[in-house]
């Protein structure tokens, strides 16, 4: 690792996924899930770039976590037990980073339910605080868990979580859920169409109109007694910048909710790396021509690894056909039909969607901020990873003051 200019591109790892993942998980512990000395040391034991160590070493941290955690629970040490088993998870989430980069990708099942049990370990040794809530939705369900401050079942505030494209639940104690905990609300984390158990464990793709998901979800928490029914807020991350937004076009009982970072067409993150003559043919409905280029594009091992990654939580394997699928994810056409009070995050060198929290902001009639985050807080870059706690603060914030506004 490098050991200066540690909040410029760069300065963590040279390999940009790798430097980002890093941000994450030094910024999580700023919210109690594991260590920052931990998280050095276990980056210490990677190579930079290299899939396999990166998976590697934060197997190794998981697996001596969740080892220290089964010590502790024996010991009937439960605080000790909670605070190793979540950084267990969190390790062994992390670990799954790099899966698309290993020779053997068959480690991702194992590697996930490991992630879970540990999840699910830390849920279990609450003290009945947190419980899981199964989210009726299509003739099915969606796994959730409500985190509560305590067990007395008192109806709270919840703020609603909903994840972006690729985070775990873990993701989300670390970037708010702890901090809503703290200011004595629960705290409502799921899975949706394409993300993680959803995905991994039963093929569900992603969908864009999210408004069918966050309904149930509303429908669910509102029917519960430990759930203040009139005090619910939202928060979404990173692709959940759209989802959220896109939900609340429809579904208005939130009464505010946090867009981080806003995001208005998803399809950009993929359509920016195209050319123009290619953008031209998938724009023109040459459907043949543009998955004839992105053929010959398919040579380079470490593109076919990213796209592969990118495209599996849409469930579609055709180049135009999955383009055009991302196409539909945009806000433009209901941004308008947003009334639920909505504060977006802007930070300074956003990676993924570069101007589209100011863009969001534009859009909306209703009730609007937008909070820029900046490289001298070192809470620059998407989802401002090493800005925590800071973003926590402002963001809870200011829902608490639209819940003192209600009515």
């Amino acid at each position: 690792m490098s050991t200066t200019g540690r909040i410029a591109p760069g300065g963590i790892f040279q390999d940009p996924d790798f430097d980002f993942s890093a941000r994450i998980a030094l910024g999580m512990a700023s919210s109690g899930v594991s260590d920052v000395g931990l998280v050095l040391a276990t980056l210490d034991q990677v190579t930079d770039g290299d899939a396999q160590s990166w998976f590697d070493a934060w197997s190794a941290n998981g697996a001596a976590l969740a080892a220290q955690g089964d010590a502790a629970l024996a010991g009937g040490h439960l605080r000790s037990a909670r605070w190793a088993y979540l950084a267990a998870s969190a390790a062994y989430a992390k670990a799954q980073d790099a899966v698309d980069g290993l020779a053997d990708q068959s480690v991702l099942t194992p590697t996930f339910a490991t992630h879970r049990k540990y999840f699910d370990a830390w849920i279990d040794a609450s003290e009945g605080r947190s419980v899981r809530v199964e989210i009726p939705y299509e003739g099915t369900t969606l796994p959730g868990y409500l985190l509560r401050p305590d067990a007395t079942g008192a109806a709270r505030p919840t703020l609603v979580m909903t994840n972006g494209s690729d985070g775990s639940l873990t993701d989300l104690c670390g970037t708010g859920a702890t901090e809503a905990l703290a200011r004595g609300w629960n705290a409502f984390l799921y899975d949706g169409p394409g993300q993680q158990s959803l995905l991994f464990e039963r093929g569900v793709p992603f969908r864009p109109d999210w408004e069918a998901v966050l309904t149930p979800v509303v429908d669910a928490l509102i029917a519960r007694s430990d759930v203040d029914s009139d005090a619910l807020t939202g928060y979404g991350i990173s692709q959940a910048g759209y989802w959220l937004p896109r939900a609340l076009a429809f579904e208005h009982r939130l009464v505010a909710a946090v867009a981080d970072p806003g995001v208005v067409d998803v399809s950009t993150s993929w359509t920016g790396f195209l050319p123009p003559a290619m953008l031209q043919l998938l724009h023109g409905g040459m459907k043949a021509e543009f998955n004839g280029f992105m053929a010959q594009a398919g040579g380079d091992p470490a593109a076919a690894r990213t796209f592969a990654f990118r495209s599996r939580p849409y469930g579609i394997d055709d180049p135009y056909d999955l383009f055009t699928e991302v196409g539909k994810y945009q806000l433009r056409d209901v941004a308008g039909q947003i009334r639920t009070p909505l504060l977006i995050t802007d930070p300074q060198d956003e990676q993924f969607w570069p101007g589209q929290s100011r863009q969001l902001f534009d859009l909306l009639a209703g009730r609007k901020v937008i909070v820029e985050f900046t490289r001298a807080e070192g809470a620059n870059f998407h989802c401002e990873p090493m800005g925590r706690a800071l973003t926590h603060l402002r963001m809870v914030d200011w829902l608490e003051d639209q819940l003192s506004q209600r009515g």
